[in-house]
């Protein structure tokens, strides 16, 4: 049969085990929410990056739309043009 003095070593190692798992759950819950906090920031941070670049394609789409219409209404003139240059009488 164990003595009280065992059982007393026994019941302390086990309280200071519990101890020592207590502040481990502590510093593991604070890590990871350190490292979500991180995810966080990056996460918001290529929003912001992916956010700039569309608008940046929008800006070049418009860009690109004005760009044919300009070039489209040439190409309407040059027929225009063409049409009237060949529907003339020779002289």
């Amino acid at each position: 049969m164990p003595s009280d003095t065992t059982e007393n070593a026994l019941d302390q190692a086990a309280r200071r085990l519990d101890q020592a798992l207590a502040r481990l759950e502590q510093r593991v819950a604070a890590r990871i929410a350190q490292a979500g906090a991180s995810a966080d920031g990056a996460a918001d941070q290529d929003r912001a990056k992916l956010a700039a670049e569309l608008d940046a394609s929008r800006a070049r789409e418009r860009e690109l739309a004005e760009a044919g219409r300009e070039a489209s209404e040439a190409l309407s003139r040059a027929i225009g043009e063409l049409k009237s240059a060949l529907s003339e009488p020779a002289e």
